[in-house]
């Protein structure tokens, strides 16, 4: 049977608390380990394309909003979970680099729309491809049951915490 360093852990932990349910250990230590690797995997994607993670997290919902690729300043907020002084900091430096643009709301006077440019869709759309690949390399060893019955079950955790 396969080991790894959480065995070692559970075991360490059992010959000291015996009497304590080390269930959760096994399971939320290697949760914890493997969003490290999705966290650097992530982090080395983005930085081949010259963006930080928040740039993608922004480029990201504009690119899923579909042709136009175009959302309003507050939809943004709600996608990316930043306070609207954020979002606009955030909207400046990416109309700086070329990767969005601001123009009116044809809809509301007071209103803006942020759209994703050629540039912005092209950046997003490779440190994406460069993920999924990252993604896939961390996913590698496990057939494609074991893929179905991970996510599955990770989503019958989620599902009641969200």
């Amino acid at each position: 049977m396969e080991r790894d360093e959480v065995d070692e852990l559970v075991e360490a932990w059992h010959r000291e608390r015996a009497d304590l349910d080390l269930a959760p250990v096994e399971v939320f230590s290697r949760v914890g380990r493997l969003a490290r690797l999705l966290d650097k995997a992530r982090r080395d994607a983005f930085t081949a394309h010259s963006i930080e993670t928040w740039e993608f997290d922004v480029l990201a919902a504009l690119r899923r909003a579909g042709k136009p690729y175009q959302l309003t300043p507050g939809a943004l907020l709600r996608q990316t979970l930043v306070t609207s002084g954020t979002m606009t900091n955030r909207v400046d430096r990416l109309a700086q680099r070329g990767f969005v643009e601001r123009s009116p709301d044809p809809r509301d006077r007071r209103g803006v729309l942020v759209t994703l440019t050629a540039a912005g869709k092209r950046t997003v759309d490779g440190a994406f491809e460069s993920l999924l690949s990252s993604e896939r390399d961390l996913l590698a060893h496990l057939s494609e049951d074991d893929h179905a019955q991970l996510a599955a079950l990770l989503k019958r955790l989620m599902v009641p915490l969200s």
